[in-house]
């Protein structure tokens, strides 16, 4: 028998053994529920030629050519991915809202054995859910955050730190690594940043295992990191989150930065289409020399350059609307250990807001 679900709890997903996305690859890519696997009835041409054939001729024809196509391919991921599959398999299964794809996959899992549960509404009960805990839909205000900011200038270590918060055990919440992207105009890295959506679907699951009624603790943002914008519940709660700041020496932070965005450094192409990224209020002269700099390979100048004349005076213009600053952390150089007694002093004065 076939059971069915509209409960996407955490401790719930936990409970099947796989949670299969049966929607072509395409709308698999721009989101799906957390730890899905995809296996689709129909792939993104299958799907367009069935769609296609239902709009300009005939709906039996599509529903008969579309039939064949699902059959076959569920039939390969009972060969494949599915065929080491016991007895005992207990699989969720969704497609767009619930209908007919999900509920051929389920139906053939049903004729083999398996407890198989589908999801009521499919991906859009995963969405409605997602929306309601980060725009502050349905009939609630949204998730409720008691975010701490980690803040400091560019370079002052933030990222490292708030690794070896998490390792301390206290609750951070990382969005740049949520988001695939370092945050600043060098900060794109080698995995394309999600979509909107997806990040908003690595966003709520990674919130499901805080508890919110205890501080977390989130590196200090702009609204938009890269490409991704941060939702109004969570940029609301960081608007008014008090900070914690890290201070480092200028020569500190360039020999930080150089170290970390040494990649982008070695590779003219990505360093030139970062300078092109820059805000248009800057002179065409300075970044002029800024290109002088990367075409010569001077990273450091160039990196130093950045932080004095756009990085550090547009972090001072951001400040006039910072919060309650919970003590001042300085980092005299970006070692190791200076790092880690950074992230201990800043544990502590998070302990103290608990």
């Amino acid at each position: 028998m076939i059971h069915r679900t509209d409960d996407l709890a955490a401790d719930v997903r936990q409970t099947y053994d796989a949670i299969v996305d049966v929607r072509s690859p395409s709308e698999f890519a721009e989101d799906h529920l957390p730890g899905a696997i995809n296996l689709p009835v129909l792939d993104d041409a299958q799907r367009a030629e069935v769609g296609t054939l239902f709009v300009q001729r005939s709906k039996f024809l599509a529903r008969r050519l579309g039939a064949s196509y699902v059959a076959r391919n569920i039939a390969d991921h009972l060969d494949g991915p599915l065929s080491d599959r016991g007895g005992g398999f207990q699989p969720l299964v969704y497609c767009w809202r619930g209908g007919q794809r999900s509920t051929a996959m389920a139906t053939v899992m049903d004729q083999v054995g398996w407890p198989v549960t589908q999801l009521d509404g499919g991906y859009q009960t995963w969405r409605r859910r997602v929306v309601d805990a980060l725009y502050g839909g349905g009939e609630g205000a949204g998730v409720s955050l008691q975010p701490v900011l980690l803040d400091g200038l560019t370079g002052s270590g933030k990222t490292d730190v708030l690794g070896r918060l998490a390792m301390l055990g206290v609750q951070t919440l990382d969005l740049e690594a949520l988001a695939d992207h370092r945050g600043s105009l060098f900060g794109a890295t080698p995995t394309p940043q999600p979509s909107q959506k997806a990040f908003e679907s690595r966003l709520y699951a990674a919130i499901e295992t805080l508890d919110v009624s205890r501080p977390v603790v989130v590196e200090a943002e702009s609204s938009r990191i890269g490409q991704i914008t941060l939702p109004p519940v969570v940029w609301a709660a960081m608007k008014r989150a008090p900070r914690v700041q890290l201070n480092a020496p200028l020569h500190a932070r360039v020999a930080y930065v150089v170290d970390q965005y040494g990649a982008i450094g070695a590779d003219a192409e990505a360093l030139e289409a970062a300078l092109r990224r820059l805000p248009r209020h800057h002179s065409r002269a300075l970044i002029e020399t800024w290109r002088n700099l990367a075409r010569d390979g001077k990273l450091a100048a160039l990196v130093e350059g950045l932080m004095t004349e756009h990085y550090d005076p547009a972090y001072r213009r951001s400040r006039g609307e910072a919060g309650q600053c919970l003590g001042q952390v300085e980092v005299t150089d970006m070692t190791s250990s200076a790092l880690a007694a950074a992230a201990e002093t800043v544990a502590t004065l998070v302990a103290g807001r608990d």
